[in-house]
């Protein structure tokens, strides 16, 4: 079982569902479904740098089984771009991991590697601005 805390206010999707918790909420999950916390949920316009455009490609594979099929072909376009820039070890062995988690249908595992790429990204974007 699943326990989820949700902030008043605070949406999640669940099984592509929008809900929002009035008051602050606790969710108790009891079977597999496809839940991001609002926190987790990337916009589009927020999927700026290929880390960030490989974690929405994964998220809506995630949350949108329908059309999972064009959205992996997405993941595997963009991993390709993504780790020809990654030059950290610790870099390459998070993508490594994403890759894996992608194949093994755990795309919430993979969401967590990708928001490490993002990371990586990020550090590496503010290394070359300085």
């Amino acid at each position: 079982m699943l326990r989820i805390t949700l902030r008043d206010g605070e949406k999640a999707i669940v099984n592509g569902a929008v809900i929002r918790a009035v008051g602050r909420t606790q969710i108790a999950v009891e079977n597999q479904v496809s839940i991001l916390r609002g926190r987790e949920v990337m916009q589009p316009e927020e999927a700026t740098t290929p880390a960030r455009q490989l974690y929405f490609a994964a998220m809506l594979a995630y949350i949108d089984p329908a059309h999972r099929g064009q959205y992996q072909d997405d993941v595997v376009a963009l991993i390709g771009g993504l780790v020809a820039t990654l030059t950290a070890p610790e870099a390459r062995t998070a993508c490594i991991a994403f890759a894996h988690d992608m194949a093994q249908g755990d795309y919430y595992k993979a969401l967590s590697a990708a928001r490490e790429l993002i990371g990586f990204e990020d550090v590496a974007t503010e290394a070359q601005a300085a």
